[in-house]
């Protein structure tokens, strides 16, 4: 274990407004992906509680805090801090950045945190819950998992390197089989280090169950862990009913990635017959994907034809009136997605999902009763399910009138505040 320099503790003093820290590996004024509008939602909303004070640490890439003389900054309000990263090691989650330590434990006596909630451990490093306990002894720290990061080598994902098999459980064996370069003894000495840092965490949360048994058989103790969902917008005042007419369109959020489906969705589009009145509507891009991945990705998009139509990327913010414009969502992932966050806006905008039945994704949509279920990586499947309801709009319609409620954001908030309080009522 990488030594660091030492830091004096330093506990938290007494005080009537409980404090919380939520910090996120990226920052919301500059990304708007799930974790970090997550992490974001939730510091708002503890925030604005009775009793709760709470502010927000998210992390850039670019290497602007250097100028400013720190690499903690705070360009966007009071309340709002950018922690602007240095090197780091993504093998073992490890910030090699030299100027964090020092930076991070001076915001935190500044802070005073009785919680610091961690929506993950990138950028920041696993070494950060260390720092955070040598600093802060007696502050709460917790962890919101994303994704399989500390258990897959491979971006987190669970998918086996030579082609896109599931991985249904990491060992150094198969992790050296996906990464021949690290031995058997550096993936077992990778978990244990990871696991070291993991043990100074007193909760953990899972947005969906799945996800939790995955961590659990890892190593993480099922005592600590807590499936909670992560936070989005509450429901739009009004919803669209679907358009009545002859053709259904079927939605795609979010990147255009393999990973994603893309291609499972331009495969089935494909083999549709010519009187099928499908249209797919993509909204998302492939700006951030592999170089080789781009250039055949533009190919079958000028190939595609009038059955699908790219809208490209759009802002966060307007995705309720784009879902409002579709009949059904569809979410083709073929990886273990753990909960993503379009499943949660379809629901609230009162659209069925598609979606593969693998993951958090089988575990948040109930067949029959919120969408249907896909075989993973299956384009005939989804071709044959689209025809189906295209004939029969009668099913979509009955499947929109059965879908569960929307989890409303407030209900999620008081299911945090109340682990922050069971947390800070333990001895």
């Amino acid at each position: 274990m990488t030594k660091r320099p030492a830091i004096a503790p330093m506990a938290a003093s007494p005080q009537t407004e409980k404090r919380v820290l939520v910090l996120t590996h990226s920052h919301p004024a500059l990304s708007r992906g799930g974790a970090e509008m997550s992490a974001s939602a939730l510091s708002a909303a503890v925030g604005g509680s009775l009793g709760w004070k709470s502010w927000l640490l998210g992390c850039s890439r670019e290497p602007e805090g250097a100028r400013a003389g720190s690499c903690i900054t705070q360009p966007f309000g009071d309340n709002s801090y950018l922690y602007s990263a240095g090197p780091f090691n993504w093998f073992a989650f490890a910030n090699r950045d030299k100027n964090f330590p020092g930076a991070f434990a001076a915001m935190l006596r500044e802070v005073r945190p009785d919680i610091l909630h961690f929506h993950h451990y990138l950028i920041f490093g696993v070494d950060a819950f260390l720092i955070a306990r040598q600093t802060l002894p007696n502050c709460k720290i917790v962890l919101t998992l994303h994704e399989y990061q500390a258990i897959c080598n491979h971006y987190g994902q669970m998918i086996k390197t030579d082609g896109d098999v599931l991985c249904h459980q990491a060992s150094p064996r198969d992790c050296n089989h996906c990464f021949p370069k690290y031995s058997r003894a550096d993936f077992f000495l990778r978990q244990t280090y990871i696991q070291r840092f993991f043990d100074l965490v007193d909760s953990f949360i899972s947005p969906s169950q799945f996800l939790a048994d995955r961590y659990i058989a890892w190593g993480v103790p099922a005592a600590k862990m807590a499936v909670l969902e992560n936070i989005v917008g509450p429901a739009p005042t009004e919803i669209a009913r679907p358009a009545n007419n002859s053709t259904l369109r079927i939605g795609f959020f979010g990147q255009t990635t393999r990973l994603k489906g893309i291609n499972v969705l331009l495969d089935a589009a494909e083999m549709l017959d010519d009187d099928v009145a499908v249209v797919f509507d993509v909204h998302g891009d492939d700006s951030d994907q592999p170089d080789e991945f781009r250039e055949e990705f533009a190919v079958r998009r000028k190939e595609a034809g009038r059955r699908v139509r790219f809208h490209g990327a759009y802002d966060n913010r307007r995705v309720d009136a784009l879902m409002q414009q579709v009949d059904v969502v569809l979410v083709a992932s073929i990886w273990w997605e753990n909960s993503p966050v379009v499943i949660q806006e379809a629901i609230r905008n009162r659209r069925p999902v598609i979606c593969s039945n693998i993951g958090g994704m089988a575990e948040k949509i109930r067949p029959g009763r919120d969408g249907w279920h896909l075989t993973p990586g299956d384009p005939t499947e989804l071709a044959a399910l689209v025809t189906r309801l295209a004939a029969d709009r009668t099913e979509v319609a009955a499947m929109a009138a059965s879908l569960r409620d929307p989890v409303a954001p407030s209900v999620t908030v008081d299911a945090h505040l109340a682990l922050y309080g069971g947390l800070l009522a333990a001895k």
